[in-house]
């Protein structure tokens, strides 16, 4: 510091840094570890539950089942043309990006230097013609259905590309005048891998990590989903009531997140942490490849529910998704606008940073009321698919536990980025995610 002894160094010694430094996610073991098995963790999610001709999918919550699950060499995994497919995906997505019309958004300012990052918006249309695309393209028929033939050979494609852009971008956040992110700088290289130490890196104009966040992943998913419709079809002659379903409401559900696409410049994803393995596999491999599951499970294997039973979950859905949206919303609004005439009568607390927290409407009810509507809705996905096998929960499953995990993240940064008002605050909403439960 200024007033500091001449005599002492300017810089906190490596030592001294590595004792203050927080590590996340298990720290390096954990990270490791999940940088291993998660890849394996999509194959056994396939293989737990595989096509009809290949055996039974795993019923029930008979988990002694789990020792008959037969998994070929990895090697027969792989598969040239499905690399080629996913590579050309991803770069026609950004091709997309590049020529459709957009607007330009800024994100929030740059910690150190104040910058704030041009991004093209333009999802919501890229979301339009890839799927127009996909559609009507001379290959639609048999192509398709290939993703669903071939979806191991895919899933597998979409990790090694995702491994390799991890490793190309942590290579790349070396060179010097890269803005690195606080969380990805611990000096162990397998934990910043994961984390990522770059925090916006670019090609030009072309954001990297926002671009993967929504695009490649999520419209990729979509994709997928037209196929288990397509093998329904081919099985069964026609598409039933719960694959239409699911595709109408995950087809929105991005669509939305594609649409308000500016909304994610805020989020922590984008403003704090860095772009690495985390991030890249679980935008390009993970999401598309296990939300998918309870489409995939409809296109060989009967939901046996009801039309009424059908109808029903689809609304335990609509709720979810309206209070996911609606608080969203209300959020973003009062950010933009605090005397906007939807959110003028909101109640809110002063912070000594300047920042107005909610503490009416949705945001009065819990601090997440947003993750529980979202979660919500990714069960509705879940119990659509049936009761017939417990690998079509997973998706509920793994959501309850990212989210509970991402909420402790965010309640721990604003702890220390607001202080007392933090504790002040959490006085005034003391639930997390039901109002009067939890």
């Amino acid at each position: 510091g200024k007033s500091g002894s001449p005599a002492r160094s300017p810089s906190p010694s490596k030592e001294a840094k590595k004792a203050k430094f927080e590590y996340e996610f298990g720290g390096p073991v954990g990270t490791t570890a999940n940088v291993v098995l998660l890849p394996l963790l999509i194959l056994f999610l396939y293989f737990a539950c595989p096509a009809v001709k290949d055996g039974t999918c795993l019923p029930g919550i008979d988990i002694t089942k789990l020792t008959s699950i037969s998994v070929p060499p990895l090697s027969s995994l792989l598969s040239p043309f499905a690399f080629a497919l996913v590579t050309a995906w991803f770069f026609f997505l950004y091709l997309l990006e590049l020529c459709l019309p957009k607007v330009i958004a800024y994100g929030t300012p740059l910690v150190g230097t104040g910058e704030r990052l041009p991004y093209r918006i333009n999802g919501h249309l890229s979301f339009w013609v890839s799927l127009l695309v996909v559609e009507h393209a001379p290959w639609q028929g048999t192509g398709l259905v290939y993703l669903y033939d071939h979806f191991v050979e895919v899933a597998v494609a979409a990790s090694v590309f995702s491994a390799l852009l991890s490793i190309g971008l942590f290579v790349a956040s070396f060179r010097k005048g890269a803005v690195l992110a606080e969380g990805g700088v611990s000096g162990c290289w397998a934990y910043d891998f994961w984390m990522g130490r770059e925090l916006n890196p670019r090609i030009g104009g072309w954001d990297l990590k926002v671009f993967c966040e929504l695009r490649p992943g999520l419209i990729g998913w979509m994709v997928l989903n037209l196929a288990m419709a397509a093998k329904e079809r081919q099985v069964l002659g026609h598409s039933s009531l719960a694959m239409v379903l699911i595709n109408v409401s995950q087809g929105y559900y991005v669509w939305d997140a594609l649409y308000h696409e500016q909304a994610i410049l805020s989020t922590m994803d984008v403003t704090t942490d860095g772009f690495g393995y985390m991030l890249a596999f679980g935008d390009l491999a993970w999401v598309p490849f296990t939300y998918c599951i309870p489409a995939r499970y409809l296109a060989e294997h009967p939901s046996g529910l009801s039309n009424t039973l059908t109808l029903l979950f689809a609304l335990v859905g609509v709720f979810g998704f309206f209070v996911f949206r609606s608080a969203n919303s209300q959020k973003d609004t009062f950010r933009r606008d605090p005397n906007g005439i939807c959110v003028k009568h909101l109640k809110f607390m002063n912070t000594k940073r300047g920042t107005r927290l909610l503490v009416s409407g949705w945001w009065g009810m819990a601090r997440k009321i947003n993750y529980t509507g979202d979660w919500l809705l990714g069960l509705s996905w879940s119990l659509l698919a049936g009761f017939g096998s417990i690998v079509c929960y997973f998706y509920p499953i793994y959501f309850a536990v990212l989210l509970v995990h991402r909420a402790w993240r965010d309640d721990h940064a604003c702890s220390k980025k607001y202080g007392n008002d933090w504790i002040e605050y959490k006085k005034k909403v003391p639930y997390m995610f039901v109002p009067g439960l939890v």
